[in-house]
């Protein structure tokens, strides 16, 4: 079924992208085994054809050797462009992993259109948001390091999903052990954040930045733990051994205790603020990665 998606997309950007909408289309089936929308909660105007990862990189993979010889970054992003505010979450997918395919030809010019994708809530979700900073800033900013201080001003960015890119499109280079100083403090900036999906990011780019320096991360998480929220913690310490990880939860309960007591009232009045306002956006994954 893959196989006559993938031969019927040809064309400009434009085609393809018409031709990727309707090879996904084909190959939608109804929730059951599989069930992509069990991992998102409150994503309002979301939809899945829930096809699998698989399905979508095999789709993308498809219209890059369809097209490799004749398409230039910028067709790519024209392709991505027009996909990227679908409803269907596979179909914001392949564009991004088509443009990922490009990844040799990433310009710091990009960067702005990335943040364009976030800004305007194309990316209303934990996982294009993910995909888009772990798939196409991340190797950007391997590539140009010097961009990586940017991201200090998407941290203070009002829209959520700016912010958690901001945090994980750090990941690639704090696995190679690189950015960690902006790494922990981006991380610090975004601790008073109270948003689940921001914590959990935060939590996840410590834990990868601890990965080739765990004492420093002991360090880290030892004198800031009045400030970081207990969510943040449990994520970043799931690779310390299982006595580090109960002595680092028990030091930090007492600072937490005290900084949960001082938020009550305020987190109370924000909480009737926001069921008049609506459900939030949360994860319900276990994991963010």
């Amino acid at each position: 079924m893959l196989h006559s998606a993938k031969a019927r997309v040809t064309g400009t950007p434009a085609e393809a992208a018409r031709d990727a909408r309707r090879a996904l289309a084909r190959l939608a089936r109804p929730p059951g085994g599989f069930d992509a929308s069990r991992y998102f909660r409150g994503q309002g105007d979301l939809a899945f054809y829930n096809v699998g990862t698989g399905a979508t990189r095999a789709l993308a993979r498809s219209i890059h050797h369809a097209h490799a010889d004749q398409w230039s970054i910028d067709d790519a992003l024209a392709f991505a462009d027009a996909l990227i505010g679908d409803r269907h979450l596979e179909v914001k997918s392949v564009g991004i992993e088509l443009v990922a395919r490009y990844r040799r030809d990433f310009a710091p010019g990009h960067l702005a259109v990335w943040k364009r994708w976030l800004a305007d809530d194309h990316s209303a979700n934990w996982a294009t948001t993910d995909s888009i900073s772990v798939s196409l800033i991340g190797p950007l900013l391997l590539q140009h390091p010097e961009l990586a201080s940017r991201l200090r001003i998407w941290a203070r960015d009002r829209n959520m999903w700016v912010r958690r890119a901001s945090i994980v499109g750090l990941i690639p280079r704090a696995r190679r052990g690189e950015s960690l100083d902006l790494v922990y403090e981006i991380a610090r900036r975004l601790h008073a954040d109270e948003e689940d999906l921001i914590q959990k990011a935060v939590g996840w780019a410590l834990r990868e930045a601890g990965k080739l320096d765990m004492p420093r991360l002991e360090r880290y998480l030892r004198a800031n733990g009045a400030a970081i929220p207990r969510t943040t913690l449990r994520y970043a310490i799931e690779r310390f051994p299982e006595p580090s990880r109960r002595a680092l939860l028990q030091a930090t309960r007492i600072k937490n205790q005290g900084r949960t007591k001082a938020q009550g009232p305020r987190l109370r009045a924000q909480g009737s603020r926001t069921k008049a306002q609506g459900l939030r956006v949360k994860d319900q994954r276990p994991g963010t990665d």
